[in-house]
């Protein structure tokens, strides 16, 4: 359909309202329908793979029948009865914020594609390394999520170490350069090996080292691990905030002893670093602004849109000289920051938008109050549910991570009857769509994972979720 002259702003007003209308019936829903998907593989299917026509049609109509047909398919991940992996909802004015930042659609590049774009993000920067704790002249770059923050993070490790060994990685490659390592405890996340696949380190070169009844990096480990190849550039990567238990490294600790053998710092804050915001929680991170970079996400823990993360490194000449490119064709700017100097990509958009429009209508007790809020309700969680018959904490949280598990009534029962039941009462659960909850395999063993990062989430849901659980327990039990 050929859209022409003064027709076109017809039709934007015209799609725009109606989904503005469908926006809202969604949002004002959310506490009264499933948060689990309703709709399976093959009716989704049905109703969207459609063959594609030779004529267009009306917008309003085309986000109408969108709409319709992803019902049932869409997760309730926004409202405050998802605690599945580690998902935040987005706060208004962040919602509102990231429907602005498509309607300007500025490439995030340069100031001179979009120089309130530019600007906007600048001040993000300094506002979230106030609030995160950093010191004020670290660089940092806004990204799509954790995962390329740990890119951008260790592509800036790599030149500053494979500098001291007069090898310039970004000319040369990494072919015949000195083997970087990394050693990490053996709960790190994923997105490790993946950012390690993608800068050509390796994963043989990542070495996992055991954590103690803590959860965390032993001292002696490290420095005996650190001693065997001393001289060999490497990175000590620590955590902030296991994805399943939540705990933090000594920070103060570990990082003078990496610091000893020249070794860079990165921490992985995914969500944990959020916990430096918080008065009563700031306390775990002590020593963490030692580090040379760090990771975190913004669709967690901060409640802005998908997709959002935060990359901060501490050598900024060793962080612009692993991302930056100059072309003639490119208007660089003398005096304002150009994202592209910065970031992974140069085609992104203007993500700092939502994390500005949040962090203003949150404040700094905003943040702290989400952060304290949606720890306390994990506990609730943790300590309510786990002290259900036939129900055990695995976990109790330190901060908004918990594990419980559910075991097997057998007199005989083994490991594998309690895994089994654990996965069967999480399948209730989510069958009944009244609340979300994840698996995990823990140190052997099946639970449930309670992460708790919605704005939204209150008592109310607390009491639904742990009715809920109660209820799958005892189908389970006559099951």
């Amino acid at each position: 359909m050929a859209i022409e002259g003064k027709d076109t702003q017809m039709t934007y007003r015209s799609v725009l309202e109606s989904t503005l209308a469908h926006a809202l019936s969604y949002i004002e829903n959310l506490d009264e329908v499933p948060v689990s998907a309703t709709a399976g593989l093959a009716g989704l299917r049905q109703r969207l793979d459609r063959p594609l026509a030779d004529e267009g049609m009306d917008a309003t109509q085309v986000i109408d029948e969108l709409v319709d047909d992803v019902h049932g398919g869409i997760l309730g991940s926004s409202g405050g009865r998802f605690f599945g992996w580690v998902v935040g909802g987005s706060v208004p004015a962040a919602l509102a914020a990231d429907w602005l930042t498509s309607t300007w659609d500025q490439p995030a590049a340069l100031f001179a594609s979009g120089p309130a774009t530019a600007v906007i993000e600048e001040v993000c920067g300094r506002w979230l390394k106030e609030l995160l704790g950093l010191p004020l002249n670290t660089s940092f770059a806004l990204v799509t999520g954790c995962s390329m923050a740990h890119v951008t993070c260790l592509a800036a490790a790599r030149n500053a170490l494979l500098a001291k060994y007069d090898w310039n990685v970004e000319r040369k490659g990494l072919t015949g350069a000195p083997q970087i390592r990394i050693l990490s405890n053996n709960q790190r996340h994923g997105s490790i090996e993946r950012s390690v696949r993608l800068l050509g380190i390796g994963n043989e070169n990542v070495i996992d080292l055991p954590v103690n009844k803590q959860g965390h990096l032993n001292i002696k480990d490290l420095q005996r691990e650190l001693q065997k190849h001393a001289g060999q550039p490497t990175i000590v990567l620590l955590q902030a905030g296991d994805i399943n238990t939540g705990v933090f490294e000594p920070f103060e600790k570990l990082i003078p002893v990496a610091h000893n053998y020249n070794a860079w710092v990165h921490i992985d804050g995914a969500f944990g670093l959020w916990a430096s915001a918080s008065p009563k929680y700031k306390h775990l991170l002590n020593g963490a602004e030692q580090a040379d970079s760090w990771a975190v996400d913004g669709h967690k823990w901060l409640n802005v849109p998908y997709d959002c993360g935060y990359a901060f490194v501490a050598d900024s000449r060793a962080h612009q000289a692993a991302m930056s490119h100059r072309a003639s064709y490119l208007t660089h700017d003398a005096v304002a920051r150009d994202q592209i100097d910065w970031t992974p990509e140069w085609s992104h958009r203007g993500r700092g938008t939502a994390t500005y429009a949040a962090l203003r209508q949150l404040g700094k007790k905003g943040v702290a109050g989400l952060i304290e809020r949606t720890c306390q309700h994990a506990h609730c969680l943790v300590t309510r549910i786990g002290a259900l018959p036939g129900a055990e904490v695995i976990w109790e949280p330190q901060i908004n991570q918990g594990l419980v598990r559910f075991l097997s009534t057998r007199s005989d029962a083994t490991d594998t009857d309690h895994d089994r039941r654990t996965d069967g009462v999480i399948a209730n659960i989510l069958e009944s769509g009244e609340v979300f909850f994840s698996g995990t395999t823990w140190q052997g063993k099946r639970c449930m994972r309670v992460s708790v990062c919605n704005w939204k989430t209150n008592e109310l849901d607390v009491e639904r979720a742990v009715n809920a659980v109660q209820r799958a327990l005892e189908k389970q039990s006559i099951a």
